[in-house]
């Protein structure tokens, strides 16, 4: 059995980042241990001298009684030698042991010492590294001005002009680091290897366990691309993997939502099909068979064949409408035009319903209401709108259409008293082929598009639109187009 590694996975770049990052990291300590142990030992000396000369010029300045013996603690516990000059007279300080060196070996450097503070750029102070016989071994000597000393105030007992300052000089020997970096070394030898193997294994635990939502969420992936939409991203992880889990929750949705319209829609365009083109092949064959020769009952025949044929070009047209729309392919005729007698227009068309069924359609509008808009697709807004008010209007048959001004729109509204529908409904009323759950729909004909139409005109159109509705007390259709005025 062959082991094979995807490395393009992001579990292997998380363990090769991780080890990487592990490597760079000891690479880095190595780096400083081994080639700035030096430099760093001699800075850090340099920093606790000058650190213990600032405190002891502040003792010596405050006149501290205790300068003495925390001169001698210091010296005891960091092997440094403390000495300290007044008119060519010294007193020194050195460590309590065994293995330091005599103090007259520092004594000689003081001369030294001096001339660099005569040079030095530092004014008060000066440091200077000093060379101590075996190769590699250095003493580190400083010096500070504490109190300089006007001469006239003292008397003068020889004709050499002495030098009454007060000087601080610390001395402390730089020991060679070559032995401590190679123990380090050995040290550090056996800390990389130990390092490396832990930072193995948890690079490989910790891949393992940031990939393995991805790799599950992959998983139930391919089952939604297999056509499974009951499929559940469980994230319970990082947030990113939440969220992902959430989304592609929410595309499974939309998907077995839209999955179940298409089969709605083929069943209902199969049925809305099928029922006209079976009743004129029945009409058709009564004219054959029985109405021939009967110029009324061919004429009824004829007149539900021509009616079922109308009935299957507007489905056929409504459907061609939505895929043009559903592809962007609809573009919009621009003008300008008033929506009131556009509406009465087109209320003018329902009068059959008035005489022939006894509805009563209700026209509320201002004098004008000027809009830009495709005038033809608002009108099959408004034509759409007002048929499926007729559809699913009340037992008073009354369709209320009212135009209103609403800041700078017009807000066009067309309700009916029917059954209403659930709120939990409303959302969907706009989908294709969408049945709400009542019951109650007159026996008017259509295509089962019509508001899926509206929705697509209004939504170019950018215009808002709704749909306010009460269970048993009937629905109220709006959308809103902007003001304009006439030039």
């Amino acid at each position: 059995m062959k082991i094979r590694f995807d490395f393009k996975s992001i579990r292997f770049r998380i363990w090769v980042y991780f080890l990487i990052l592990a490597v760079l990291i000891l690479a880095l300590v190595w780096f400083l241990q081994v080639y700035f142990m030096k430099e760093y030992y001699e800075e850090m000396k340099m920093r606790e001298v000058t650190s213990m000369s600032n405190a002891f010029t502040t003792a010596y300045n405050n006149d501290d009684e205790s300068l003495a013996d925390s001169i001698r603690n210091m010296s005891v516990t960091n092997d440094y030698y403390f000495m300290m000059e007044y008119g060519g007279q010294l007193l020194t300080f050195q460590p309590d042991s065994e293995v330091t060196k005599p103090v007259y070996t520092y004594q000689r450097l003081v001369p030294n010492l001096k001339d660099a503070l005569s040079t030095s750029e530092g004014g008060d102070h000066a440091s200077v590294k000093f060379s101590a016989g075996p190769e590699d071994y250095y003493v580190l000597g400083y010096v500070k001005i504490l109190e300089t000393v006007d001469a006239s105030e003292e008397p003068q007992e020889t004709e050499e002009e002495p030098d009454n300052n007060v000087y601080l000089y610390i001395f402390t020997p730089l020991y060679p680091v070559d032995s401590t970096v190679h123990i380090l070394q050995g040290q550090l030898t056996l800390i990389t290897v130990m390092a490396l193997v832990v930072a193995f294994i948890l690079a490989l635990l910790f891949s393992r366990r940031l990939s393995r939502p991805i790799k599950a969420i992959t998983s139930e992936a391919r089952k939604l691309g297999d056509g499974d939409f009951n499929v559940k991203f469980q994230g319970k992880s990082y947030s990113e993997v939440n969220r992902l889990a959430e989304t592609l929750n929410t595309a499974a949705y939309e998907m077995a939502q839209a999955d179940n319209r298409q089969k709605d829609l083929i069943a209902n365009v199969s049925h809305d099909l099928k029922t006209p083109l079976t009743l004129i092949r029945s009409y058709a064959e009564m004219i054959r068979d029985l109405s021939g020769d009967d110029p009324v009952k061919r004429n009824a025949n004829l007149e539900v064949i021509m009616e079922e044929s109308d009935r299957m070009s507007n489905l056929i047209s409504d459907m061609s409408k939505v895929s043009r729309m559903a592809r962007h392919e609809t573009k919009l005729d621009m003008e300008y035009f008033d929506l009131v007698q556009l509406t009465a227009e087109i209320l003018t068309s329902y009068d059959i319903y008035v005489t022939r069924d006894g509805y009563d359609f209700v026209f509320n509008a201002p004098k004008e209401a000027p809009v830009y808009a495709d005038r033809d697709n608002i009108a099959q807004v408004l034509t759409n709108l007002i048929s499926n008010a007729v559809k699913y209007c009340g037992e008073d048959k009354t369709v209320i259409v009212n135009i209103r001004k609403a800041g700078k729109v017009f807000r066009v509204e067309v309700s009916d008293h029917g059954p209403g529908i659930k709120q939990e409904e409303i959302p969907h009323v706009w989908d294709r082929y969408y049945k709400a759950s009542s019951n109650y729909v007159r026996p008017t004909k259509g295509s089962g598009l019509g508001l899926s139409i509206v929705k697509e005109i209004l939504t170019l159109h950018k215009a808002e639109f709704g749909v306010v509705s009460q269970e048993g007390e009937g629905s109220t259709f709006w959308f809103e187009l902007d003001m304009m005025k006439r030039n």
